[in-house]
């Protein structure tokens, strides 16, 4: 198949020597851009099934319920296909899981955030079983990426703390309704917290290093590109979007990078993942 012979040369650790100054830049990008978007894998087919599939559903099905069908056959598919182990599924279907719950929440009577405005079978308490999957993908694409660029994590803070703050950006989504947001606090704190941390990754033959918090920021960046789509499309809306669209305000940018720190913190603790991560004494 093509796709694990293509997993199988990206990660081929093979030295290229004669490259040097612009040659070697552009090539290493290209490779990193071939990574990336081969970790985007679920994301990408995903939200190209949410574009294609007409509003008014697919064979008489409503649109909610033919992407559900579409999401779980592409999960299964990555499995089988081994792009995908079983371990990392069942960590996707936690992501599944939690971003589900908070889904109940937002959409709730009390709340109101956001709503599903279409007809589905699948909706459970207002909200589609598809919509774990946007929250799935994001999880997806970190274990993926987390392969393929043979990401090692140095001075990751005590992993104590770094579950701790996670569990508090994620009550802190449900807990800004009564109490007030504190996700600045919490930003703070997790930069803190990350602040001596990196990330190596290996586009090509060299490992290459990034301060992890920009790469929080930068995949929340992308994560409310997305979300724009999205409700350009109509899969969802906000209140100030349901007399006509209009961009996402920005201040989900900082939203979804705390919940890429929440993922992340959830990825960093598969079994074969925690081996490559660097807890200094």
């Amino acid at each position: 198949m093509f796709l694990p012979a293509l997993d199988q040369h990206l990660l081929r650790n093979t030295p290229y020597p004669q490259l040097s100054g612009w040659q070697r830049f552009i090539t290493e990008f290209l490779y990193f851009g071939v990574k990336q978007a081969r970790a985007c894998l679920f994301v990408g087919l995903f939200f190209g099934a949410v574009i294609l599939l007409p509003r008014t559903g697919l064979f008489g099905l409503p649109r909610y319920d033919a992407l559900l069908i579409a999401a779980v056959g592409i999960q299964l598919w990555m499995v089988w296909a081994g792009l995908e182990t079983w371990d990392e599924l069942k960590a996707v279907s936690l992501f599944h899981l939690v971003g589900f719950a908070l889904e109940v929440f937002k959409v709730s009577s009390g709340i109101q955030s956001w709503s599903y405005p279409d007809f589905a079978y699948s909706k459970v308490m207002g909200v589609p079983l598809f919509s774990g999957f946007m929250y799935a993908a994001v999880g997806s694409y970190i274990i993926q990426a987390w392969r393929l660029q043979d990401l090692r994590i140095r001075h990751h803070p005590p992993y104590w703390m770094a579950i701790s703050i996670a569990v508090l950006i994620y009550a802190n989504f449900f807990s800004h309704h009564y109490i007030g947001d504190y996700r600045w606090y919490l930003a703070a704190c997790a930069l803190g917290l990350y602040a001596r941390t990196s990330v190596i990754f290996r586009p090509l033959d060299r490992d290459r290093v990034m301060p992890l918090p920009l790469a929080f920021v930068l995949i929340g960046f992308f994560i409310w590109l997305a979300e724009n789509i999205s409700t350009f499309w109509g899969v969802w809306r906000y209140p100030n979007q349901l007399g006509a669209w209009s961009a996402v305000h920005v201040s989900k940018w900082s939203s979804w990078s705390l919940l890429v720190i929440m993922t992340f913190t959830i990825v960093a603790n598969l079994k074969h993942i925690k081996a490559r991560i660097h807890v200094p004494d």
